[in-house]
């Protein structure tokens, strides 16, 4: 028999990086009462992630859950990178309403239309949350209008054309139904959802079906599936089994099952339709499986994810430094941790190489592939990477490669530079348009290829005032060569430590990596040449001592203070005959061959 489910209601807060959301979510869960009065409770709670609090992002999906008067709302915080959206996609298939958050001022976004399409394919109920209206520049009337425009682009029929909108200050906790009405707090946010967002409904009394959304890991219990149950109950301790994605049917019994309250999950001893629960009690199971009751295993079809655009290599670390710095050091410990990482992250591809020492890896992006390595990084790995590849399909005998869909605003004054730049990556603009106060918002289409190495080199020609976006736009014939890096390397000559007298002779060459004191080996990239090719040269080289003074040999040599080589820096710096070196302790850059000599040899038979 069908059942509606009015004490409850599942929506997903989706939006573009930095608009808000996980501070939306940090004041709701306020609101209601989640947190003791006397609770510390740090910013972006959410986040708990390391590297989600240190970049300000969301990386991962988040579940936790609020009581409003009478009804339980279980929110799903959703990254809002389009690196991420693997994790986006999938978390929609637990939801019945979506929350669009946009900013006031900047409005809809790349990341708004890559997420609200998916969404919108879904038919999926939206409301319209317009963010930080507390700003200044705030520009609600015409963010509602680009935001319609977005919606009718996105082919939406008049029903989900027909959104309720909400205005509200996430980081001063109010909302409100029109701009004229007095900020008082969250409630007119609580009553959209409320009147809006459909109850999920279904038979409670039918076999159970349950598809599994997400994975969580705990050191006691294993792994945790987590997914919303669309048909039937479930209870603790039930026999059931798992219709797996190849089409094998396996028992299992749920041995723990747990919702949310809250940022906690809590022991229950059943749930059915509707609810989003925690289950434990098998150790292989993995996103876009279906748990069913035994006499009836009926899997759910589960999303299409989009496929990697971008891949690299891992490769165990056979520098002179190798096993200095790392715990997890094998080409054993790489490989478990690799294919650990792609049974949660599930827009991410790992593959075994000819060789047993490299693994072929493949992401959404740049950033997606460089929270990997950071993240590997701080459990103790070391290993080294290549530079990033695009990945390119045939289709009909034609050659395709992935194109993103890129929107940058920068003071105008920058304008020429950025079009310049873009132009030369083989980028097409397809609008521009003033946003005021002196700024220009331009929009492109561009190979991903295009936007490798791109990001630090657009915060320099635009001071560090520009703003760029991109998400992914489909496949498009090959669009022909792209000049890489216009500038060599400086190649450490012999391994040692560098010093300054060394140092400062070679930084006539060009721009250092590196300062003195820092152990150094033959074949590590120490700076960036100022010419076109690669230099080799001495940065461990001490001054003479003789008993002569010669005037002014005793003044202080002045250095140049070395540039930061993040990772990101250096995954954009990287030539295919380079890698990158990743241990807990450092990043270094160099070449594949270490040796001098056999490198000038592999370069004059180039030649020939």
């Amino acid at each position: 028999m069908e059942t509606v489910r009015n004490e409850l209601r599942n929506i997903a807060i989706i939006a573009h990086v930095d608009h808000g959301k996980t501070t939306l979510v940090d004041a709701m869960l306020k609101q209601t009462g989640i947190f003791r009065a006397n609770e510390k409770v740090a910013e972006r709670v959410l986040d708990s992630n390391d590297l989600e609090r240190e970049k300000g992002i969301t990386i991962l999906s988040k579940n936790t859950s609020i009581q409003y008067r009478d009804t339980r709302i279980n929110i799903v915080d959703t990254p809002g990178h389009a690196d991420f959206g693997g994790e986006v996609e999938r978390i929609l298939k637990m939801v019945d309403g979506v929350l669009l958050l946009v900013d006031a001022y900047e409005g809809p976004m790349p990341q708004t239309r890559f997420v609200l399409r998916k969404a919108l394919s879904m038919r999926l109920k939206p409301i319209v949350v317009i963010n930080k209206i507390d700003r200044k520049d705030a520009r609600p009337a015409e963010v509602i209008d680009e935001i319609l425009d977005l919606f009718i682009e996105l082919g939406a029929d008049e029903s989900l054309l027909d959104f309720p909108v909400v205005y509200a200050s996430a980081r001063d906790g109010y909302a409100k139904l029109s701009l004229s009405d007095e900020p008082k707090n969250l409630e007119p946010l609580f009553q959209t959802i409320l009147e809006y967002v459909p109850a999920p409904g279904g038979d409670m009394d039918a076999p159970l079906q349950l598809l599994v959304s997400s994975i969580d890991y705990d050191d006691y219990i294993g792994r945790i599936a987590i997914g919303r149950i669309e048909r039937g109950t479930i209870t603790r301790d039930q026999q059931a089994v798992i219709c797996k994605r190849d089409g094998s049917i396996q028992n299992m019994k749920i041995s723990t099952l747990q919702s949310f309250l809250g940022l906690k999950r809590i022991n229950i001893e059943s749930a059915t339709i509707g609810d989003i629960v925690a289950v434990s009690g098998i150790s292989d199971i993995t996103i876009g499986e279906t748990i069913c009751s035994k006499d009836k295993p009926e899997p759910i079809p589960f999303v299409d994810i989009d496929e990697p655009t971008i891949s690299m290599y891992f490769l165990v670390n056979n520098s002179p430094f190798a096993g200095k710095e790392g715990t997890y050091v094998t080409s054993r410990h790489l490989r478990e941790r690799l294919y650990k990482e792609v049974e949660s992250n599930i827009s991410m591809r790992v593959e075994d190489t000819d060789s047993p020492d490299t693994f072929k890896v493949s992401g959404r992006g740049e950033l997606h592939l460089s929270i990997l390595i950071e993240t590997m990084r701080r459990e103790g790995y070391e290993f080294q990477v290549s530079k990033p590849e695009v990945i390119t399909i045939e289709r009909d005998g034609e050659i395709l490669e992935p194109m993103e869909y890129l929107v940058v605003d920068i003071p105008e004054e920058y304008m020429g530079s950025v079009m310049e730049k873009l132009g030369a990556r083989k980028g097409e603009m397809v609008n521009m348009h003033n946003t005021g106060q002196g700024s220009v918002r331009l929009e492109y289409r561009i190979p991903s290829r295009g936007l490798i190495g791109y990001r630090s080199e657009f915060l320099t020609d635009t001071r560090g005032n520009g703003i760029m976006n991109h998400v992914f736009n489909g496949y498009e014939p090959w669009k022909g060569e792209i000049r890489k890096r216009t500038r060599g390397a400086l190649v450490a000559w012999e391994t040692g430590e560098s010093v300054t007298y060394g140092l400062f002779n070679a930084q006539e060459r060009g721009s250092l990596f590196i300062g003195p004191g820092v152990p150094v080996y033959e074949g590590m990239i120490v700076g960036e040449c100022s010419r076109n090719e690669d230099i080799t040269i001495n940065v461990c080289k001490k001054k003479h001592v003789t008993n002569m003074r010669a005037s002014g040999s005793d003044e202080a040599l002045k250095l140049v203070p070395p540039i930061n080589m993040t990772l990101e820096k250096c995954l954009e710096f990287i030539e295919d005959d380079e890698l990158i070196e990743i241990t807990p302790k450092s990043i270094r850059l160099r070449k594949k061959i270490l040796n001098t000599e056999q490198r000038a040899k592999v370069r004059n038979s180039a030649k020939k």
